[in-house]
């Protein structure tokens, strides 16, 4: 069971079977072997499946907590000496681009400031984050920010605000944004995010008709594509592409432009425990650096 549990978190984190084989070592037969090992266990699925992509349903996400706390115990049996102390949990929910961007400075700096506590990192998107925060399994995420409203115990924090650029390959001559968009083959972001949402909506309020070749919401893949030469995109500017690869070329939208609004879901900052408020006070401060140093 140990091992079904660690390729359950490999495929929550990388988003799909395949890649989750390549990260530890397996197959991608294997890793389905395992994931279907494990609901039969269980006696439910646990993963919603769209194509290659494997997202957590909602008793996934619960799974997945506990999986991730199963083993934690499992690699510190015999560690923890008799009459030590029972250390905090934070959890935080993120999207892949806060992970690989300002949160781990943000949990470098907690970490040094409340060295008693432990922190959980869960993966996930929007969606399922924020039901999450509102389920009270997690204690805050950073996700998209949603096209409603938020529930009234819920709080929004604001930490980035990214412009959406067209991407396409660095070969594809070309500087008229509206004319390579309406004439190249066209990648989109998976509509079922919220920030492939602000791409549907931008679509159809301008009357782009569109040659669509792929649709997935992992905006790592979405750039190798274009780097490939598959086609074109519309993607956030991230913090962590000021510099895109070296095969791709991004195009301003002008005064076109629309952009996708980063933040922290939590509840208010009164009724948070203290470990809990001082990380989003420091994810907060993190951000604005890790951009302006960019």
């Amino acid at each position: 069971m140990i091992k079904e549990l660690k390729t359950l978190i490999a495929v929550a984190r990388e988003g799909t079977f395949a890649a989750a084989g390549s990260k530890i070592g397996l197959t991608q037969a294997a890793v389905s072997a395992q994931v279907q090992r494990l609901e039969a266990e269980l006696g439910f699925e646990i993963f919603d499946r769209k194509g290659r992509s494997a997202h957590l349903n909602r008793r996934g996400q619960q799974i997945l907590l506990q999986a991730q706390e199963l083993l934690r115990l499992y690699d510190n049996l015999g560690a923890s000496p008799a009459g030590h102390a029972p250390s905090v949990l934070v959890n935080i929910g993120a999207i892949a681009s806060v992970q690989r961007s300002y949160l781990p400075d943000a949990l470098a700096q907690f970490h040094q400031q409340c060295p008693q506590c432990r922190t959980r990192v869960l993966p996930g998107v929007s969606m399922e984050l924020i039901n999450l925060v509102d389920a009270g399994e997690i204690d805050m995420a950073a996700i998209i920010r949603p096209p409603f409203s938020l529930q009234s115990d819920l709080r929004w924090m604001p930490l980035a605000l990214e412009p959406y650029r067209l991407i396409v390959p660095s070969e594809l001559p070309g500087e008229d944004w509206a004319e390579l968009l309406g004439s190249q083959p066209f990648i989109r972001y998976d509509r079922a995010s919220f920030g492939g949402r602000q791409v549907d909506r931008f679509l159809r309020k301008m009357h782009f008709t569109l040659h669509e070749v792929s649709e997935l919401d992992e905006l790592e893949a979405i750039i190798k594509l274009v780097e490939n030469g598959v086609g074109v995109a519309l993607v956030p500017q991230t913090s962590t592409h000021r510099q895109w690869p070296e095969g791709v070329r991004a195009l301003d939208l002008t005064e076109h432009t629309f952009h996708r609004e980063v933040g922290l879901v939590h509840r208010p900052l009164q009724s948070l425990a203290e470990p809990v408020g001082t990380l989003v006070q420091l994810i907060a401060e993190q951000a604005p650096r890790f951009l302006s140093a960019q």
